[in-house]
């Protein structure tokens, strides 16, 4: 009887920046990212590398990654609601945030 291993990877990283050992392709890249930035305003570039074996289509690829953007705009939406709630009780009950030394 043959048994069968199922086999795969999945490597996946994420750059907000150019690498130090980074080539003068790359270097470039990321200066025409920085710029594109500027003239955005308020945007942020990240660069996505993502390796997958067996091969799967980018359209799951890019199903995975809005779905992981979806949960990410979830988890800051309650960051903001929680910090939304710190200040207004440090406003209405600033006795409790006082230093007691």
């Amino acid at each position: 009887m043959r048994v069968y291993k199922p086999e795969w990877r999945c490597t996946f990283s994420v750059n907000e920046g150019v690498e130090e050992t980074a080539s003068w392709r790359e270097r470039l890249a990321w200066c025409i990212r920085r710029l594109a930035d500027k003239l955005d305003g308020n945007g942020r570039t990240i660069k996505i590398d993502c390796s997958v074996t067996p091969e799967v289509s980018r359209d799951e690829v890019d199903t995975c990654l809005g779905k992981g953007f979806a949960v990410t705009q979830s988890l800051l939406t309650q960051l903001a609601h929680q910090a939304a709630c710190e200040d207004v009780m440090r406003d209405a009950k600033a006795e409790l945030y006082e230093d007691h030394r």
